[in-house]
């Protein structure tokens, strides 16, 4: 019983070892990089401590186990609880932070516009820190996610009844364009004529646009509410990777159990044998 539950421990961590390399080698290689941006920086930390962890708690599994080291499973089983209990508690964070705000439909548009005033919490007050929303609006300007709405044939603009029809994303909605409720006038796809506004607006985005195309919308609410719409999505996509990763993480950490379990029954039990046998023998001489 013991050295199938002792593989079975054995096996897993081996390809928990071998997951772990691309994430640390992809946070490893971001941090070597020369000419890295703002979001790499952002991103590289978190990469090497998760693929880091992942890999010495996978050592630890996997040399306990095999080798039948019952002191080194049983740290491998305490680092294992408090890992699920921080990944069960990020699962609870991420859900809870991304509970609130979505997307307003326009009338006679296919795409949605993002308001800030939605959104509240941690989330809302990370994102609209002037220091962090300088990072993040150098990474939305680096990925040229704005040049990417031209894509009209031979170089020239779409109409803009076609335009209204494209289903953007948060991001390209918040940050490219100015928010529908400004009425300025459509001209390309990230340039608009505000002479063209016919009613009052007191939206301060619409002060905020500019045809500059390394301004646009980039110190708009709605460019904020917009990342905020797709950080709901990766984190909801994320915690659903997360719950997946939990219940095989509890469902190796009980299998752990059981071989610790029965690796200290062994040990117990073998003194004890060599003992009795000892004891044994030389009553079957004096007999």
């Amino acid at each position: 019983m013991w050295r199938k539950s002792n593989n079975l421990v054995g096996f897993i961590n081996f390809i928990t070892f071998l997951l772990s390399i691309p994430i640390l080698g992809g946070g490893i290689w971001l941090s070597s990089r020369a000419t890295q941006t703002d979001c790499m920086k952002f991103l590289q930390w978190p990469l090497i401590i998760i693929g880091a962890t992942i890999m010495v708690v996978s050592l630890m599994g996997f040399a306990g186990s095999c080798y039948r080291i019952t002191w080194l499973l049983w740290l491998y089983l305490f680092v294992m609880f408090f890992v699920i209990a921080a990944l069960f508690a990020l699962i609870i964070f991420s859900y809870s932070v991304t509970s609130k705000g979505s997307g307003h439909p326009v009338l006679n548009r296919a795409y949605l516009d993002y308001s800030l005033s939605d959104y509240s919490g941690w989330l809302k007050d990370r994102v609209s820190d002037d220091s962090y929303w300088m990072k993040i609006s150098s990474c939305i300007r680096d990925a040229k996610v704005c040049r990417k709405l031209g894509v009209g044939a031979g170089g020239f603009s779409e109409a803009a009844d076609t335009f209204y029809r494209r289903h953007l994303s948060p991001i390209q909605s918040g940050c490219c364009k100015p928010p529908t409720a400004c009425g300025y006038t459509y001209v390309n796809e990230t340039v608009w004529d505000p002479s063209g506004a016919q009613v009052m607006v007191t939206d301060a985005d619409c002060a905020r646009w500019s045809n500059d195309q390394s301004q646009l919308c980039y110190g708009c609410d709605s460019c904020k509410a917009g990342v905020l719409a797709s950080l709901k999505k990766s984190w909801r996509k994320v915690a659903v990777l997360n719950i997946i990763v939990l219940v095989l993480l509890v469902i190796v950490y009980v299998i752990g159990c059981v071989a610790f379990r029965n690796n200290r029954r062994i040990d117990n039990d073998e003194p004890y044998g060599e003992n009795r046998m000892t004891k044994s023998q030389p009553a079957r001489i004096q007999f």
